[in-house]
């Protein structure tokens, strides 16, 4: 069926069930960024690819809310198809809970799936629309009912994640958790969350693409683990291992019938942003909730010292995989046919070649010209096109290793650039090198820094619609809070404050639709600096071992502390990278890397 037709079918079982207006967010079950494609509702229903956004389908009106990220994006993949662009953040576009209040009239009824909803979500939309006494149907799926051919749960085999790559074992991390549940008085932890439960639990699957999770739920009491999963995944030895720890599996969907079991006197943690509503109202009214966020959140955010360790080296190794592609990209350019999407595998068959590579930590993004101006542009074999011998081209990719995650873009000059073009690379990437040389106070959160990395482009009136940073998971996901550098946060959620361990990205840009886009992203370690008078002071180190392009900079843009900073960070890309390298690639890197 087509984009128009799935809508046509819905709306058909929304008026047969006395529906007015259905939600379809991006989420699994879980809450998770990325999806598994048994989850993929709103794709299905909108034909949009991108990785956030909430469809709302009513009688008269289709929907779609997306953020800066993906107007451009969206705007293509919508036009023909019945779906509005609703761009979020915009001047004068409400916000999906507005759109509702205003729409939906004294009696109406919104139905979602509430396995899909969180549980603050889902309370938000009843408090708001409780004036106009609208009901809710929230157990089934819809779009499941339509989707003749939708895709099995994933069922990928589960592996087990030593302790020389973790640092830490399952039962220590169990022990930690558990001492913070006593201390919040409470004596279940419901945790959905699945890089949580993965950190938690030291295992790793693939039940997701680029994100090595297991599809789960995880119920933690003082004595036992209770964990909900497909127990096929898992081999017997990792079962076993489960098993001397306290872990006990059952079956995925078992969890809505145990905690209704669970008795009135229990007080159970959990979070109500993360946790979905179907779940949480299945729990028995007389049981006490506390909600707060996840008890594994800032453990798993802040590195111990053997992953940060085991960073560098994946890191080094991503460096190596990178560099030898650049090189072979300047070396090829207009001799032999590249496009968007050999480049991506060519830069994949080169982190192939580094010993435990285990995949792409999200899908790459390589995106030529005016793809570049996308924001999270991803070629498909309609928009596919060569890349020639002249502009810029932008490269956000990153690699699994079992030593971690990388998350890394480049934008590369393939040929003659204009002054406009060699501006704003300029301006972006001081903006990332003084942001990366921050030092600061310890209680600083990114709120406080990421003005350091806008800098230079607000001094020219411009500016880019996305964050400057989100943290990174160890073999985890790519995206992982609670750390980001940005410059304003929603009210609700305090931003935290900068720990040592802490791996954040650091990736300002600039976009100039139809015409390029430009976006200069290391990886770096919040470490401790000088504690003086005023307190501990903090700093960052850089993980990333990349050379940026210097064909794209105008060093008399540059303050001489800034081409310090970037000769200096040359020099350690060379050293740390050109030992792998053979005679022809190092003496490019060499060239690639001399001081201005």
């Amino acid at each position: 069926m087509t984009v128009t037709e799935r809508i046509v079918a819905l709306r058909k079982l929304m008026k047969k069930k006395g529906i007015d207006a259905y939600l379809v967010p991006t989420d699994d079950f879980h809450g998770s960024e990325y999806v598994g494609d048994y989850f993929k509702c709103r794709k299905y229903i909108t034909g949009f690819t991108g990785s956030a956004g909430t469809a709302v389908i009513m009688q008269d009106m289709a929907g779609l809310w997306t953020d800066g990220r993906y107007f451009i994006q969206a705007a293509q993949q919508l036009e023909g198809t019945p779906v509005t662009l609703f761009k979020m953040g915009e001047p004068d576009v409400p916000t999906i809970h507005k759109f509702l209040e205003e729409n939906l009239k004294e009696g109406m009824c919104l139905g979602f799936d509430g396995r899909t909803v969180s549980g603050e979500e889902a309370d938000q939309l009843k408090k708001n629309l409780e004036k106009k006494q609208v009901r809710f149907s929230v157990n089934e799926d819809l779009i499941g009912e339509i989707w003749q051919d939708r895709p099995a749960l994933s069922c990928e085999p589960v592996m087990e994640l030593d302790v020389k790559w973790a640092g830490k074992s399952r039962a220590d991390k169990i022990q930690e958790i558990r001492t913070k549940l006593k201390e919040k008085g409470a004596s279940l932890f419901v945790l959905t969350s699945l890089d949580d439960i993965a950190w938690l639990l030291n295992i790793r699957g693939n039940d997701i693409h680029c994100c090595p999770v297991v599809l789960s739920y995880l119920v933690m009491d003082e004595k036992e683990i209770r964990l909900f999963a497909n127990e096929k995944a898992f081999p017997e030895s990792v079962k076993k291992a489960l098993s001397a720890d306290g872990v006990t599996i059952y079956p995925y969907n078992d969890i809505y019938d145990y905690v209704q079991t669970i008795s009135g006197e229990k007080k159970i943690y959990l979070s109500r942003s993360n946790v979905n509503s179907r779940l949480i109202s299945n729990i028995q009214e007389k049981v006490t909730i506390l909600d707060g966020e996840n008890l594994t959140l800032l453990p798993k955010a802040v590195k111990n010292e053997t992953e940060i360790q085991n960073e560098k080296i994946a890191h080094i190794k991503d460096g190596v995989a990178m560099v030898k592609f650049i090189h072979w990209l300047k070396k090829n350019i207009g001799k032999q046919e590249i496009t968007e999407l050999s480049a991506a595998d060519k830069l994949y068959d080169f982190r192939s070649e580094q010993e435990k590579f285990l995949g792409n930590s999200f899908d790459p993004i390589i995106a030529y010209g005016a793809h570049g101006a996308i924001v999270h542009y991803g070629a498909t074999e309609e928009t596919n096109i060569p890349l020639e011998p002249k502009g810029l081209v932008l490269m956000d990719t990153g690699g699994h290793y079992l030593e971690g995650t990388t998350d890394i873009t480049r934008t590369v000059v393939l040929g003659p650039v204009t002054e406009k073009e060699k501006k704003y690379f300029t301006a972006v990437l001081r903006g990332h090198l003084n942001l990366a040389a921050a030092k600061f106070r310890y209680g600083c959160t990114g709120l406080n820094l990421d003005s350091i990395a806008r800098g230079p482009l607000w001094a020219m009136g411009e500016d880019y619609n996305h964050g400057t940073g989100h943290g990174v998971g160890y073999l985890l996901n790519v995206h992982e809070g609670p750390q980001s550098f940005r410059w304003k946060n929603p009210a609700d959620r305090p931003a935290p404050v900068l720990e040592e361990g802490m791996i954040t990205s650091d990736e300002p840009g600039y976009y100039a639709e139809n015409e390029f886009g430009i976006r200069h992203e290391n990886l770096v370690v919040c470490k401790k600096a000088e504690k003086t008078a005023y307190g501990q002071f903090m700093k960052f180190e850089p993980l990333t071992m990349v050379p940026f392009d210097l064909e794209g900079i105008d060093p008399a843009q540059m303050e001489a502390e800034e081409r310090a900073l970037l000769n200096q960070y040359h020099a350690l890309v060379y050293e740390k990278i050109s030992p792998y390298l053979d005679e022809d690639e190092k003496s490019w890197l060499k060239e690639v890397t001399q001081a201005i």
